[in-house]
């Protein structure tokens, strides 16, 4: 009875959250028990779509909760950053490791499969619509299907480069009709990424070369199809997926802009966040206050503010140097979603895939393919947009290291180190500098997280485990 009442519980959330108006990005409750006369005409079904986008942006997904959200996490939980001693001490358990299986990224695994629940609705409803948009739109959904499971079965499961037994071992549940009630079990990382790949190859071929602000074209497929197949090392579909992207990187002047929200520069799939439609403060995951009284809640690591050169631009657009505060105190602080020209508030537009990723997973591939010299002028593309003496004449296994350094530096706060660090089989290893701007203050509480350890897979949240029975907890757990 109890897990009766608690699978109904969660249902109303769902159902709650599904007509909950994320304004002109999500207008109308389509649910289960959505009427078929909800999706009729070919602006019912655009209508839909905004719906399944509405969910990236939640609090605990794309969204700046203090839970763990994919915004922040997979910095927190590396050497990117540190926890500063006069933040509020958010996701501190993330940065120390000491994840606690009852609520660790539940939040996420809920607003993931939320996306994943509205995508399957729409799929189900697009199979008796013959409207001039239906590929399109079919093609978002199972674009926007894939990428949710994708990030899911990051953080729960291994990646497939990861180590030797990581196809065979515990992914997620891969959720493909809308029923809000189903116990499905968990694949294999193998199966799971089988069926990412079928979605977006899938997406690849029917959606619009461009599509409105907010939604994913051509171009972030394939860069997201290149990413994929990066993580399950298939080096050559990675670059095939790579050249497929046309968009040019953000050249070097453009660089600060694209952060500022002066410019879309590079950017394959952002979404708007304008303070009279979304008006979500995503910057405070990092900062609060403005410059002069900042508090930062994360700052960048000393021995990672070290690795950036002086005429890197992204030193300029991504950290604010030894900033001081009301405190009198100095942090390397993060700029990265800091605010607009002249803002301090943290409102800027969600940059989820950019151009930059396509250089940067084909460079890693060529290399992994043994074609060390194409690698390098690949990885030179960009490093002539970064810097204004870029480092260049690299061989062997330096090459294989500067292709990781710059992927380091170009997506740093952006979502990616841990998921670097765990497909290389690489340790988390931070240094005992301190929090300050020199190297002084408070040093993290666990400094390493070694190659191939448990928590490198976090744990389902318990709630999960007892709503479904078919879902068996990560080890270690």
């Amino acid at each position: 009875m109890k897990n009766i009442l608690n699978k109904i519980a969660v249902f109303a959330v769902i159902i709650g959250s599904l007509a909950s108006c994320e304004q002109e990005l999500d207008q109308l409750p389509f649910d289960e028990f959505a009427s078929e006369n909800a999706f009729i005409t070919a602006a019912d079904f655009e209508n839909g779509i905004r719906g399944a986008y509405s969910a990236l942006v939640r609090g605990s997904y794309y969204g700046s909760s203090d839970g763990g959200s994919m915004l922040s996490a997979p910095d927190v939980l590396t050497d990117n950053v540190i926890l500063t001693s006069r933040g509020r001490q958010s996701k501190a358990y993330l940065h120390d490791w000491v994840y606690l299986p009852a609520n660790t990224m539940r939040g996420f695994y809920f607003d993931a499969y939320t996306v994943i629940f509205r995508a399957n609705n729409l799929l189900k409803f697009a199979e008796d619509f013959e409207g001039d948009n239906k590929a399109n739109i079919v093609a978002e959904a199972k674009a926007l299907r894939a990428l949710a499971h994708f990030d899911l079965v990051k953080v729960f499961g291994k990646i497939p480069t990861q180590s030797a037994d990581a196809n065979g071992s515990l992914g997620i549940a891969y959720v493909t009709e809308p029923d809000p009630l189903i116990e499905p079990a968990r694949m294999t990382v193998g199966e799971v990424y089988q069926n990412i790949i079928a979605d977006l190859t899938d997406a690849a071929a029917g959606i619009n070369t461009t599509n409105p602000p907010g939604r994913m074209g051509k171009d972030a497929i394939n860069v997201l199809l290149s990413r994929v197949y990066l993580y399950n090392g298939e080096w050559q579909k990675a670059i095939n997926a790579a050249n497929n992207v046309t968009t040019a990187i953000a050249p070097r002047n453009s660089v600060v802009g694209v952060w500022e929200d002066t410019n879309q520069s590079g950017l394959t799939f952002y979404i708007p966040n304008d303070a009279t439609v979304l008006n979500l403060n995503i910057g405070v995951t990092w900062s609060q206050g403005g410059v002069n009284n900042l508090i930062p809640e994360y700052a960048v690591s000393f021995e990672f503010f070290n690795k950036f050169a002086a005429d890197d631009i992204r030193k300029q657009a991504y950290t604010f140097a030894g900033q001081n505060t009301a405190n009198a105190l100095q942090w390397n602080a993060i700029k990265k979603l800091f605010g607009r020209p002249g803002q301090s508030n943290g409102l800027v537009d969600f940059k989820i895939l950019r151009a930059e990723e396509a250089l940067l997973n084909k460079a890693e591939a060529q290399y992994e393919l043994g074609q060390t010299g194409p690698a390098l002028i690949t990885l030179n593309l960009l490093r002539a947009q970064r810097y204004l003496t870029p480092p260049s004449g690299e061989t062997g296994v330096a090459i294989r290291d500067a292709i990781r350094l710059e992927r380091r530096l170009e997506f740093a706060f952006e979502y990616q180190r841990f998921f670097d660090l765990k497909r290389w089989a690489l340790p988390v290893q931070r240094t005992n500098d301190g929090d300050l701007a020199d190297g002084t203050g408070s040093p993290s509480i666990n400094q390493s997280l070694p190659a191939g350890s448990f928590k490198f897979q976090l744990p389902i949240s318990t709630t999960t485990i007892d709503l479904n029975p078919n879902i068996v907890q990560n080890p270690g757990y």
